[in-house]
């Protein structure tokens, strides 16, 4: 059975960006065949889920059992953690889930002060900034649709690719190779028009 509770106290002298990327190197190992790279996952990993769980005011038992099924979660459904580099924060997430979930049960949802576990989390948009970020794409993509259909059509494929393979596009888009450039060109052109604040009226 997998430990999930720490004996020792978190680093202090390891920032979270140091301890995604050796969480994220375990993982990778793991899923290669390397099975101590799980136990080095564990004992890098279970101080972090610790803390986070025992914000939620669980108390020690409880906690345990918590970091516990985190672990035994990860090991059963790795293969939804896609990108290796997701695992830190794939761990804390369930964590935090199951933590509510066992907190509520027990009437203990009152979470604590978790101001001190900032450095241990990666970083993370303010509601404010995610706000600001789906204000923009949404005016963004209203923008899209009041271009015409050819536009419509060639932005969505290629007005955010560096290197587009023109002659592909040329044969899905049903245009001649030479102006899909121009016409890439115009098209944007035409957005940032309609983006701007007047909206492109006088």
């Amino acid at each position: 059975m997998i430990d999930g509770v720490p004996d020792a106290d978190l680093d202090p002298t390891e920032d979270g960006a140091a301890r995604w990327q050796r969480a994220a190197a375990f993982f990778a190992a793991w899923r290669d065949g390397d099975s101590r790279a799980m136990d080095g996952l564990v004992r890098l990993m279970s101080p972090v889920l610790w803390h986070v769980v025992r914000a939620y005011g669980l108390e020690r038992t409880l906690a345990e059992d918590v970091v516990q099924t985190t672990w035994l979660q990860l090991v059963r459904g790795h293969d939804r953690v896609s990108d290796p580099r997701a695992v830190a924060a794939w761990l804390t997430t369930t964590a935090r889930r199951e933590a509510w979930k066992v907190g509520k049960a027990h009437g203990r949802v009152d979470q604590a002060d978790a101001d001190g576990l900032d450095v241990l989390l990666p970083p993370q948009a303010s509601a404010e900034e995610r706000a600001t970020v789906g204000d923009e794409r949404r005016r963004l993509w209203s923008a899209v649709t009041a271009l015409d259909e050819r536009c419509r059509r060639l932005l969505r494929v290629i007005a955010f690719d560096d290197r587009p393979d023109y002659a592909s596009l040329a044969a899905e888009l049903g245009m001649p190779i030479g102006s899909i450039g121009p016409t890439r060109k115009r098209c944007l052109t035409k957005l940032r028009v309609l983006l701007e604040p007047s909206g492109g009226t006088s």
